[in-house]
């Protein structure tokens, strides 16, 4: 049996704690052992991004850096958007603005422009394209990917987190 360690770790808020051998991925860690499914495997090469998650508010792919690298830290996945059955305004812009198609990147899409606009609430369509840059997508060509980030930046900024989308109000 391979040695293992233990890694300690907050994911979207929850405390969890585990035994995993030291070369396993972040990726399969959060997939295999605590059942993040939302957090995808696209290509093991840090190219796609469709694996971004956050660590401690940093866009990260996690098919390149190790479980054990994330102990201590607080990750947020695409499943710890929302809250209380309602959309975040990132998840609302991406759905009223037609951002996705396969849905393959749009975790990884929506995590990196959640961290953007935590750091700049009223980007350029240029800062936004640098954003994703990092992250494919193989479907839609980008546009309203960036319409969708325009969107939710729109939202916050005039202070109408309000879910018109999943239960929230209209």
């Amino acid at each position: 049996m391979a040695e293992t360690v233990t890694v300690k770790v907050t994911v979207n808020g929850v405390e969890h704690e585990a035994r995993v051998e030291p070369r396993m991925l972040l990726v399969h860690f959060l997939r295999d052992e605590l059942d993040m499914t939302g957090t995808h495997i696209g290509c093991d090469t840090t190219n796609c991004g469709a694996c971004t998650v956050l660590v401690d508010g940093v866009p990260m792919k996690s098919c390149t850096m190790f479980a054990v690298q994330a102990d201590g830290h607080d990750l947020t996945t695409v499943e710890g958007l929302g809250d209380n059955g309602g959309l975040e305004p990132i998840q609302e812009g991406f759905h009223q603005e037609h951002g996705l198609q396969c849905g393959f990147c749009t975790p990884g899409m929506m995590l990196v422009s959640k961290a953007l606009l935590a750091e700049n609430p009223d980007p350029s369509e240029a800062e936004i394209r640098r954003a994703i840059s990092g992250n494919l997508c193989r479907c839609t060509g980008y546009q309203n990917i960036v319409k969708s980030v325009q969107y939710a930046a729109k939202k916050i900024r005039t202070g109408s987190a309000e879910s018109t989308v999943g239960g929230g109000a209209s």
